[in-house]
């Protein structure tokens, strides 16, 4: 196979121009290339007032490769298609007599289940909340009746906190073996669109990603796996610094010595237990903010221009940062083109928001999250779990400025700058249920950070249009950006002070976002596979 990239074809151009396109580019006959698939495709929201056309990255397969390859030499635009072909560590020959425990059942923890269930090793997963459907009635029982359960929630059960997003499948970490590929190839055998393999920025979206995660379940029991819901850990067995099972809140005990510990970032009560126990844990860096919301309209004509409305190119989004004048970063997070904002907490008499959209993106508002990043050393000094004491004393004081009944403090943004409370909605109608409270969203978050996103907004404004609209609403407060704990591990991939513990995905603090969490999970489960199956000697 041969590598063509930057093959420019106009927005609105037919299906069946795209093949007569490489043809020409590679100057061969239509008879020599013998077969082609889009690996990527993107478009440049710069050109929006000229032309913006969709930039492909195609892989051939032709007649002659090494000829084609030797004639274009200097082209850098044409060579060998990298191998992205997923290559598993091994299989077990017949069953063995442990089985390796996943706990938690999100990204990182079906992942990590799926590679151990395709490797013969019959992995156990147990998942605190609910399976996805019996999940998101509950969650729509927070949002339409003021009834939190939180054992099942937009935090807890199958999917994780990812399932209730806009299901972004785009990530920046490195990746040299491609399991970001393996990620998106599992998704959608399961039932995801095509699409999320060769778009530039794939998503499912909330509802579709519920049935692709119930189906990636039916599959690892299909290989020798089992699911358990409602299973929470509530310690672990440990035999002189080596892991040797985990306790159940029901009393029962599984034994194992491979324990993958897919935590998601709200998983308190454990990284509590992990405390007490003598696990190395450390506090790391994480954002809190607000969210923000503007017609989608608006975000659309600031982007793309006279391409706003585009069926091919769908809701714009937009990545904003910003470096205030008292050293704090500002920056947009988990944009939710054609979204809402949604209740996000997991625990009584807290507050938290989320971002959430549809495969379609078709709602009336776009939202974010607009936050500022705070460290353990300059804001919540005091051992492992001071974030996560931070994290609550936010929420709950978020609580009660919402009218003590999950409501969330609101203020419109032209009223949020003038630093005086807000008293009626304007354009913008915000998306929150079971509602937003106006007032003064100051007293809800330190003064540092209210002082930089004071600072932050205009200047979004100059960098998309209207983004400082005064009418624009900001909802708090967004707190769990990411994981206030890192469950250190080392190289190879265990906890540094409990052998056979592997940490993984974003609550143990190696991920951010659906496919950062699946390859980290792969990434482990193929470190377990290794030690199981003896190839580590």
């Amino acid at each position: 196979m041969i590598r063509l990239t930057e093959l420019k074809l106009p927005l609105d151009h037919a299906e069946e121009a795209l093949r007569p396109a490489i043809v020409q580019r590679l100057g061969i006959d239509d008879a020599d290339l013998l077969a082609f698939s889009v690996f990527k495709r993107s478009y440049d929201a710069r050109k929006k007032f000229g032309d913006m056309p969709f930039i492909y990255t195609i892989d051939c397969e032709v007649k002659d490769e090494a000829a084609l390859l030797a004639r274009l030499s200097d082209d850098k635009h044409v060579g060998p298609a990298p191998d992205i072909t997923y290559k598993p560590v091994g299989k077990a020959e017949a069953p063995l007599d442990e089985r390796p425990i996943v706990v938690g059942f999100g990204p990182c923890g079906i992942f990590a289940a799926l590679i151990l269930a395709q490797a013969g090793l019959r992995p156990i997963v147990l998942e605190r909340g609910k399976e996805v459907r019996q999940r998101t009635k509950d969650t729509w029982g927070l949002w339409r009746k003021n009834v939190l359960d939180p054992t099942s929630n937009v935090q807890f059960g199958e999917g994780g906190a990812g399932t209730f997003s806009d299901g972004k499948l785009y990530s920046q970490i490195k990746d040299p073996n491609h399991y970001g590929r393996k990620v998106l190839e599992e998704f959608v055998k399961a039932g995801a669109p095509d699409e999320i393999l060769y778009v530039s920025k794939p998503h499912i979206g909330t509802f579709r990603l519920t049935g692709v995660v119930a189906t990636m379940r039916e599959e690892i029991k299909a290989l020798g796996g089992e699911v358990r819901f409602q299973q929470r850990v509530s310690d672990l067995l440990m035999d002189n610094g080596q892991l040797t099972g985990v306790v159940l809140e029901s009393g029962e005990q599984l034994t194992s010595r491979h324990v993958i510990l897919a935590l998601g970032h709200s998983s308190r009560d454990t990284f509590r237990m992990l405390h007490a126990r003598g696990v190395y844990l450390e506090a790391k860096p994480f954002s809190v903010g607000f969210r923000i919301e503007h017609p989608q309209s608006l975000i659309d004509r600031a982007r793309l221009g006279k391409y706003a409305g585009h069926p091919k190119l769908g809701a714009a989004d937009y990545k904003l940062v910003h470096h205030a004048s008292n050293g704090r970063s500002v920056y947009s997070f988990c944009m939710c083109p054609g979204g809402t904002v949604v209740a996000a907490t997991s625990e009584p008499e807290r507050v938290v928001t989320n971002g959430m959209s549809q495969y379609s993106r078709n709602e009336r508002n776009a939202n974010a999250g607009i936050v500022v990043g705070i460290t353990p050393e300059q804001d919540y000094p005091g051992g492992p779990l001071a974030g996560v004491e931070l994290q609550e004393r936010l929420e709950s004081h978020a609580y009660v400025l919402g009218g003590r009944n999950y409501e969330a403090p609101g203020q419109l943004v032209g009223d949020f700058i003038k630093g005086k409370p807000s008293t009626a909605l304007g354009e913008v109608q915000p998306s929150y249920k079971p509602g937003v409270k106006l007032g003064d969203l100051a007293p809800s978050l330190p003064d540092f950070a209210i002082e930089a996103i004071r600072e932050a907004l205009p200047a979004f404004g100059k960098q998309i249009k209207g983004f400082d609209l005064a009418d624009a609403v900001l909802t708090g407060i967004e707190t769990r950006t990411s994981s206030p704990v890192r469950i250190t591990r080392g190289d190879d991939l265990q906890s540094l002070n409990l052998k056979g513990l592997y940490p993984a995905g974003e609550g143990a603090g190696y991920a951010g976002g659906i496919l950062s969490a699946g390859v980290d999970g792969i990434r482990v489960a193929e470190a377990v596979a290794k030690d199981m199956l003896g190839l580590n000697r």
